[in-house]
């Protein structure tokens, strides 16, 4: 039955994004899954974006407008506020849904993840693999968590930009399995907060989660990167 779908939760942070946001929530409004909540939290937005919010109220469960200590701790308020049953999923302000997966297929999968448009150009080709001891291998816009296996808001204000790629090597500690789904596809926009690698803060969460011999390997395999011009690791996006 349709209203046996599990359901899905999606997350929006937004700060003063007027000239983007009617994308995302046109985005979600459109998507046709039909057991799903749509909550944007706003950190008190002065340009406009309240009002955008406003008239389309009708599109969204809940909604909130406040001030915040950043990103991440508007994450956590939507966690906070998301249904304890559901799958869990954020986009920025701009960022689209470009295809869900068969939920009827993964009733019994905590975490499920796809691909990733990076602006026009690019494919992000999400994976857990040995990269992801290193990097974010996997962006938010195609992720989706149980909310049941964390059910605290689960990103650390200690990061500003790495706080998801913090909570996806936590979970991957834990012994969480991700599953991947080839057709589940979303879309980053281009230019978000964490556009450029922060490799200060990536080396620190990599160290923080396992060790510093670690973040002395992955430390050597940034400067291959950079040599190589490979995207396999933090191209952008990795949290909003």
């Amino acid at each position: 039955m349709i209203d046996t779908l599990p359901k899905i939760t999606i997350i929006t942070v937004v700060f003063n994004g007027k000239d983007s946001l009617l994308q995302t929530i046109n985005s979600v409004s459109n998507i046709g899954y039909n057991n799903l909540e749509y909550i944007i939290i706003d950190g008190g937005s002065n340009d406009g974006t309240q009002e955008i919010i406003q008239e389309n109220e009708s599109k969204i469960t809940y909604w909130l407008s406040e001030k915040d200590k950043g990103i991440y701790d508007a994450m956590n308020k939507g966690w906070a506020k998301a249904d304890s049953n559901s799958y869990i999923l954020y986009l920025g302000s701009g960022d689209t849904i470009i295809q869900l997966p068969d939920m009827n297929q993964y009733r019994d999968i905590d975490i499920i993840y796809g691909n990733v448009n990076l602006g026009e150009k690019h494919i992000f080709q999400s994976e857990i693999s040995w990269r992801s001891y290193f990097g974010n291998t996997i962006h938010h816009q195609a992720l989706l968590i149980k909310k049941g296996i964390h059910t605290s808001p689960p990103f650390s204000l200690n990061y500003k930009i790495y706080a998801d790629f913090d909570f996806n090597q936590r979970l991957m500690k834990a012994g969480h399995k991700f599953h991947k789904d080839e057709n589940f596809r979303g879309y980053a926009l281009e230019g978000g907060v964490s556009e450029e690698i922060a490799v200060k803060e990536s080396l620190q969460v990599v160290r923080d989660n396992y060790g510093v011999v670690v973040s002395a390997i992955a430390a050597v395999y940034y400067k291959v990167q950079k040599i190589y011009g490979n995207k396999k690791i933090n191209s952008s996006n990795s949290s909003i």
